[in-house]
């Protein structure tokens, strides 16, 4: 198992909550460190939006709680009828996020009043409120994440994941069981991605020239993300029709495993050049000795198989693994255009710096 950021945030936020509300004599510090767990967000960006929320909801959570009490009073049939309607509230208010502190701040004024219950009421929301605000300190202080280099690594790892498997099953030497509940993670992983993804999307920059080298590196990351998603359906391809293609020509075969091995050759070397790993070459058409076709070469191999090919239906599957080969290739045209792009405009300020380590989610 490993520990990840989150988990040492989330500790580090309660010993602090805890802390806090022992120095200022606090008579349920408890509460501190409860809220301190709900409101620890994966990023500053939504940490800031979560405290926002969190106010909101222990606002309505306190107020609901004063009112149900000095009105009803504190039965349990009272603070359930309270709960259901500070949960009522915060969806329609589209707080969804703070319904549990909200139940728990409700439940914290409610449980004890007490002949000065409006004091008792306003401690007990102070110390959640000082688990919110350590929470949001440590958020900000503590272990700051870096997402585009867990981002680059997880695409890179996903990617070569996949290509090794298209590799296999274009040779036909792909273990069909082992293969399937591969694809099944990678389809998680790839959810995962998306994520990730977003994470960095979110992280803000002070600098406006900063701003605008990431908006461009967002650009290639959905592209190679969605790239990679190409990919893995060419692998998908591959692996449905299996049988149709072994019905086809040797030579078909060989031509196709040729133009696959250099299609994700290709792809392998855009990721390392994105982190300057690798030379600049626009428009690479050789690997292996071998003249790598393009979309209209690799249609009319399709359609030279075709003419002597008398069987509809192996014809029929095979055309849907050369559309899933030639869509694969056209994003990774793309990709290269966009990382050409990137790399030729303003050099100095769009330099990528990946740190070599395992991606974590």
């Amino acid at each position: 198992m490993k520990l990840g950021a989150r988990i040492f945030k989330t500790g580090i936020a309660i010993i602090l909550s805890l802390l806090v509300a022992q120095q200022l004599n606090s008579p349920s510090p408890v509460f501190a460190g409860i809220a301190a767990i709900f409101a620890v967000q994966p990023s500053i960006y939504r940490s800031y939006l979560s405290i926002i929320e969190q106010i909101q909801g222990n606002i309505i959570g306190a107020i609901m709680a004063v009112l149900f009490v000095l009105l009803l009073g504190n039965h349990v049939v009272i603070i359930g009828l309270a709960a259901i309607i500070v949960i009522t509230i915060n969806l329609k208010l589209r707080l969804e996020n703070t319904i549990a502190l909200s139940l728990v701040t409700l439940i914290a004024i409610m449980e004890t009043p007490g002949e000065e219950f409006i004091n008792f009421a306003f401690i007990r929301f102070s110390t959640i409120m000082i688990g919110v605000f350590s929470a949001f300190i440590v958020n900000l202080v503590f272990l700051p994440p870096k997402y585009e280099n867990r981002l680059y690594l997880k695409i890179s790892s996903t990617t070569e994941e996949i290509l090794k498997w298209i590799r296999m099953s274009s040779r036909h030497a792909s273990e069909n069981h082992l293969l399937k509940n591969d694809i099944e993670k990678i389809k998680d992983t790839l959810v995962r991605l998306d994520q990730l993804y977003l994470f960095y999307k979110e992280e803000r920059n002070y600098l406006k020239k900063q701003n605008l080298v990431k908006s461009r590196k967002l650009v290639i990351y959905r592209q190679m993300i969605t790239t990679t998603k190409r990919a893995l359906e060419t692998l998908k391809q591959l692996n449905r029709y299996e049988n149709e293609l072994l019905q086809l020509s040797e030579d078909f075969q060989l031509q196709l495993q040729e133009q696959l091995d250099c299609l994700i050759h290709h792809h392998e070397q855009l990721l390392l050049r994105f982190i300057g790993k690798t030379k600049i070459q626009t428009g690479s058409t050789e690997y292996g000795g071998n003249v790598c076709l393009n979309k209209k070469g690799l249609f009319q191999l399709f359609i030279v198989q075709e003419r002597s090919e008398e069987n509809e239906a192996v014809l029929f599957h095979t055309m849907q693994v050369i559309a899933a080969i030639m869509d694969y290739g056209e994003h990774v045209e793309h990709l290269e255009t966009l990382i050409n792009s990137f790399q030729s405009y303003h050099k100095d300020d769009n330099e990528v710096n990946i740190e070599e380590s395992k991606p974590e989610l």
